[in-house]
């Protein structure tokens, strides 16, 4: 079963919840990432030089 969830707020792409895994990251604020939008801004905040 595959259910729309929302959107990436980074990206826009449509997040899935696929039978009973969402797929891409709610945070702890409640927003909505694909991996890839996720994993790059957790590596933004990690090095906030580059």
């Amino acid at each position: 079963m595959t259910e729309l969830v929302g959107t990436c707020l980074a990206c826009k792409k449509d997040i899935y919840c696929l039978d009973g895994f969402l797929n891409g990251v709610l945070t702890n604020e409640k927003e909505i990432y694909c991996f890839n939008c996720y994993e790059n801004t957790k590596n933004d905040e990690k090095n906030p030089q580059n």
